[in-house]
């Protein structure tokens, strides 16, 4: 059975092969070749034969296979239209798939998970994702709050560090604040390039988050949380205070001092010290005061 595997060098190279398939940079595939990786990725995700599962960017299958194997079902988007007729036929052994042609972007996910997927049943999205729109992709599924209870994802090693980063760190940034405000972010897995064809520049990791009841962090306002976030790391070696009079171009030294005393943060602090309690608590001060 195990030589069938789409997810082997042979299997991989005879299926490209026979459909004329060949990489498109422009939608950052890169196939895995291992099946071992894919198993350890689907244990780590704690997929069992309950879970529905979406996955994103199946390719030729290789990942989507195993899920099928392991989980109860597999919804899965692919963009490539090419691809279409290969998962029609490498995956034609397994009745509880359903491949969807489609930008996940700009799917309507919610909608096809009430479908397709059983009333209550556990969800999980399981994916190998392109690099160029790794962030995208998972800050819309995160911020349109589908019922899914965590994402276990393959993407660069380098965003993954910097997703699950800790305060005080060089990778701690706004995008750890952004993932990590919805989840709970942990790198579980790395992975060499040399696991996939065609390798990729660099190595990959794989991220797991899982989803939060409720944010961390009492905000007044997301969006307006959000863009103080990004202020305060829009440049990292400047401080606080300078970023934020970048940030308030109308405003004064006077009143972001004011604010910064108020919310009890020192303005010369930068970005990647304060906690996001701290950014918080930073975000609502100035929203009270000043929006």
């Amino acid at each position: 059975m195990t030589a069938k595997w789409i997810a082997t060098p042979n299997r991989t190279r005879e299926i490209l092969d026979t459909y004329n398939i060949f990489f498109k940079k422009s939608l950052g595939q890169n196939f895995i070749i291992d099946v071992n990786i894919l198993n350890n990725i689907i244990q780590k995700a704690g997929i069992d034969k309950n879970a529905g599962v979406i996955e994103i960017g199946p390719g030729i299958g290789g990942l989507t296979e195993q899920l099928a194997v392991n989980a109860d079902k597999v919804l899965a988007y692919e963009i490539d239209q090419r691809l279409l007729p290969v998962l029609e036929n490498t995956l034609r052994a397994y009745e509880n798939i359903r491949i969807v042609h489609q930008d996940i972007l700009e799917a309507n996910v919610n909608e096809m998970v009430k479908q397709f997927f059983s009333y209550e049943q556990p969800i999980h999205v399981v994916a190998n994702l392109p690099y160029y729109i790794t962030t995208p992709i998972l800050m819309k599924l995160l911020r349109e709050s589908l019922p899914v209870n965590s994402f276990t994802v393959m993407i660069q090693k380098e965003v993954a560090d910097r997703m699950a980063a800790e305060p005080n760190s060089k990778t701690y940034g706004s995008l750890s604040i952004a993932v990590q405000y919805y989840t709970e972010a942990n790198v579980v897995m790395h992975v060499p390039k040399t696991v996939f064809m065609p390798p990729p520049n660099v190595d990959s990791g794989v991220l797991k988050l899982t989803r939060r009841q409720k944010p961390p962090v009492q905000v007044d306002d997301e969006d307006y949380f959000f863009s103080i976030v990004q202020a305060c790391f829009a440049q990292r070696r400047k401080t606080l205070r300078n970023n934020l009079k970048q940030h308030f171009k109308t405003a004064d030294k006077v009143k972001i001092s004011e604010a910064l005393d108020k919310a009890g943060i020192d303005g010369a602090r930068r970005g990647e010290s304060l906690t996001m309690q701290e950014l918080a608590v930073l975000a609502n001060t100035f929203y009270q005061l000043y929006k």
